[in-house]
C-alpha cells in the first residue's frame, strides 16, 4: 500500500470505533509485512487492547519488518495495557508512519523517542489535519481539561425554533433526527437546562440509532419523577461546569438545551462546533422563538462569524456545521 492509502484506511479504522473508545482516543492502525499481507486493528474500548496491539497480534511474526501506518502516536507508558511503543519495537517493524503527535503529557513524543532509539524509521504528519479533525475533542481535552462543545441547533428557515405557543415538535425530519441522535452517540454527556426538562422532559438517551447513551447533565435542578433521571445536575459558571466534566473524563459534550441554555454558551465563547439543522419550515413572522434569548450583537461589527466545514442535505433538511 502506499502511504497515503494505507492512513486514509487507518482514519477511516479510527472512526469507526468512535462511540466506543472515551475516555481513550480513537485510533487506527494498518500493518503491512514484508509479503504483502495486511493486517488491520482498531481501539477496542478501555481496557482492550489498543490499535498497534490488535494489529500486532493479528500479525504475529509477520510483523517483523514491517511497516506501520497508525493516526496517534503510539502511547510510551504503562496504563491498563502496555506500551504500544514498546510492542512496535519488541515486533520487529522496519518503519512507523504516524499521522499526528499525542499531547497527553504522559506521551507527548516520547513514543516516537522510543521507536526511534530502537533504530525505527518514523515518519510524522501524514493526514495529519484530518487525523486533528477526527479526535479533536481528544486533543482538547488533554490540553486544557475541558470537553469539545458541541451545540445542536434546529431551526425554520427564517431562524425560528418554536412557535409562539411553544411548539416545536417536529421541525425537523426523521432523517434529521436520527442524525441527530448519531451526534449523542458520539458524545460524553448531552447538556440542557432546567427549563427544558419542565417544558419537554426529555430522556436524552440515544434512538433511532445504535450507541451508547451519553452522561446526562442538567442545569440546575431537575424535577423528581423527569424522564433525564438519572442525571448529573450542576449549578454555576459555564467555564467552571465545562471542567467539571473534564474531571469526570467527558471528552465532548453535546448542548441541546433551549434557546437560554445555547444563547449562553454562544455569547461565552465555549462553543467549538455549531451543528445546524435547517427544516424547509416558514413561522412566517417575528413572534416565533428564536435560536438565542437574550442581547445579541450590537451592528454588523460586533457579529460573531464562524467557518463553514460542511453543508448537507438529509432527508428534506439541511445541516449545515460551522466552526468556532
Amino acid at each position: 500500500m502506499d502511504d497515503v492509502e494505507a492512513m486514509n484506511r487507518a482514519l477511516a479504522l479510527a472512526a469507526s470505533v468512535r462511540t466506543s473508545t472515551p475516555p481513550n482516543p480513537w485510533v487506527g492502525c494498518v500493518l503491512e509485512a514484508p509479503d504483502g499481507r495486511i493486517f488491520e486493528g482498531a481501539t477496542a474500548p478501555p481496557g482492550g487492547p489498543h490499535a498497534e496491539a490488535a494489529a500486532l497480534a493479528l500479525a504475529g511474526e509477520a510483523a517483523r519488518g514491517a511497516t506501520v501506518w497508525v493516526t496517534l502516536e503510539p502511547c510510551s507508558h504503562h496504563g491498563r495495557t502496555p506500551p504500544c511503543a514498546d510492542a512496535l519495537v519488541a515486533a520487529g517493524v522496519r518503519r512507523v508512519v504516524v499521522a499526528l503527535q499525542d499531547p497527553d503529557p504522559q506521551v507527548a513524543g516520547q513514543g516516537l523517542d522510543c521507536l526511534r532509539s530502537a533504530g525505527i524509521e518514523v515518519e510524522l504528519g501524514l493526514r495529519d489535519e484530518r487525523a486533528r479533525d477526527l479526535l479533536a475533542p481528544y486533543l482538547k481535552h488533554r490540553t486544557t481539561g475541558r470537553p469539545w462543545v458541541v451545540l445542536k441547533l434546529a431551526a425554520s428557515l427564517d431562524g425560528r425554533t418554536a412557535a409562539p405557543d411553544g411548539s416545536s415538535q417536529w421541525i425537523t425530519g426523521e432523517a434529521a433526527r436520527a442524525d441527530a441522535h448519531r451526534l449523542r452517540a458520539e458524545s460524553d454527556a448531552v447538556l440542557v437546562g432546567a427549563g427544558t426538562v419542565r417544558a419537554d422532559d426529555p430522556s436524552l438517551t440515544v434512538r433511532h440509532v445504535d450507541g451508547p447513551d451519553p452522561l446526562r447533565v442538567v442545569l440546575g435542578m431537575a424535577p423528581a419523577g423527569a424522564k433525564v433521571h438519572p442525571c448529573v445536575e450542576l449549578t454555576g459558571e459555564l467555564g467552571e461546569v465545562l471542567d467539571d466534566l473534564g474531571r469526570r473524563g467527558v471528552l465532548q459534550v453535546l448542548v441541546e438545551g433551549g434557546p437560554t441554555v445555547a444563547g449562553a454558551f454562544h455569547r461565552a465563547g465555549l462553543v467549538d462546533r455549531y451543528v445546524i439543522y435547517l427544516a424547509p419550515v416558514l413561522f412566517g413572522g417575528d413572534d416565533g422563538r428564536a435560536l438565542f434569548t437574550g442581547t445579541g450583537a450590537p451592528s454588523i461589527d460586533d457579529v460573531w462569524r464562524g467557518r463553514i466545514m460542511s453543508v448537507e442535505q438529509i432527508g428534506d433538511d439541511v445541516r449545515v456545521e460551522v466552526a468556532a
